[in-house]
């Protein structure tokens, strides 16, 4: 079985949004919904993978006294299972822009049942709500 480790960011504003961006066309699981971030590369920790993520997804610069580990959540997807590490972040240098032609949306968390979530994502919203 192969196993992915996978890190994503909840980037909040002060009015308790968070964003969402769509997965590009081409890309597995395009069109559904998920936190900016990806995978973990070999030697690489949790947090230098989402700061590398976030600046080749998003165009921000971000740095590990700002993220705050948020929760985790597992799934098992056809033919792979993966383990993804979601972290929270309300400080980052820069304007986002996104890199790879995907949407980007503010939303409330409330509101995530109005899109096509990644699965590995959907447990996220819950403990958002709470938090935001």
């Amino acid at each position: 079985m192969i196993i992915k480790h996978v890190v994503a960011c909840a980037l909040a504003d002060n009015t308790g949004r968070v964003l969402i961006n769509q997965r590009p066309v081409g890309k597995d699981f395009e069109g559904y919904w998920e936190f900016p971030g990806g995978k973990i590369e070999e030697g690489e920790t949790p947090e230098s993978a989402i700061i590398r993520e976030l600046k080749e997804e998003i165009n921000i610069d971000v740095s590990a006294s700002c993220l705050a580990p948020l929760s985790f959540s597992e799934m098992m997807y056809n033919n792979f299972y993966v383990v993804v590490l979601l972290y929270v972040c309300r400080k980052w240098d820069g304007y986002i822009q996104p890199q790879e032609n995907q949407k980007i949306e503010w939303i409330q968390p409330k509101d995530i049942h109005k899109y096509k979530v990644l699965p590995a994502d959907k447990s996220f919203f819950a403990v958002l709500r709470d938090l935001l």
